[in-house]
């Protein structure tokens, strides 16, 4: 079974007025289909560059990649086609409801009237929006919002995808609520999540491995548990311990303002 994503020297630079930026260094990385995988790193590190990358929304400078089977480089549209993308600002139109953006989305996707109907009714049920289908989506709160994002996304049953610190902004049970449904997408369907987030509680309880970059490179992979006590130097070590020793820094909300940020 071919991986969900594959990277071999996945690199980007920028130019700018004062030279050249090295933002992402070749990253090799495979995620096998059905991992939920964790994605960390401070600000500046080439998280969110690598993310932008494997979404289409940008174009590497190098390397060789694959994405839900499809060639990054000369088959984005495959990609597309193949992937759901959260990102961490949503999309919807404040004055419709949430049936006409999940209907709409399913006809961006080519379904026919009947079948994007169905669909999303579907995934209303799915997501626990049936109450809120003819609710304007500016009146929902915060977590209604996400799941209505995350429903959008999986409107053309995506076998990967890609969550960009999701519950940024929610409170506990809106983020615990997140959490379920995360567990329930790849428990039910199989689907590969790759999860950015700065909060390490989040990745700590979601992710089968985390991956941490600084620098635009890998510093290190694994799970939860094999980093706190290789890096952390107990398995008692919480993963914010962890994350310092790797990187110098904390992770949270608090680093957002870190210079050069890319």
């Amino acid at each position: 079974m071919p991986a969900a994503i594959h990277t071999a020297g996945l690199t980007r630079t920028f130019r700018t007025k004062n030279g050249t930026v090295e933002a992402v260094r070749g990253i090799d990385l495979t995620v096998p289909q059905g991992e939920i995988i964790g994605f960390l790193g401070p600000n500046g590190a080439g998280k969110t560059t690598t993310l932008r990358m494997l979404t289409t929304l940008l174009t590497p400078t190098a390397g060789k990649v694959t994405v839900a089977g499809r060639d990054l480089i000369t088959d984005p549209g495959g990609v597309r086609e193949r992937i759901g993308y959260v990102a961490q600002s949503g999309g919807t139109d404040p004055a419709v409801s949430v049936r006409e953006e999940l209907t709409t989305q399913g006809r961006l996707y080519r379904l026919g009237k009947t079948e994007a109907a169905r669909r999303t009714e579907e995934l209303a049920g799915e997501l626990d929006l049936t109450g809120l289908l003819d609710r304007p989506c500016g009146a929902l709160s915060g977590g209604q919002r996400r799941r209505l994002d995350i429903a959008m996304a999986l409107t053309h049953a995506p076998g990967l995808l890609f969550l960009d610190e999701p519950t940024t902004g929610l409170d506990p049970a809106s983020r615990a609520g997140l959490w379920q449904l995360v567990r329930r997408l790849r428990e039910k369907h199989g689907t590969t999540v790759f999860l950015t987030t700065h909060y390490l509680d989040e990745a700590d309880a979601l992710a089968d491995r985390l991956v941490i970059v600084d620098g635009g490179r890998i510093v290190a992979q694994g799970t939860s548990a094999e980093l706190k006590q290789l890096h952390g130097g107990s398995p008692d070590a919480t993963l914010q311990d962890t994350f310092i020793a790797l990187t110098g820094r904390r992770a949270g909300r608090e680093t957002e303002n870190a210079p050069v940020a890319v």
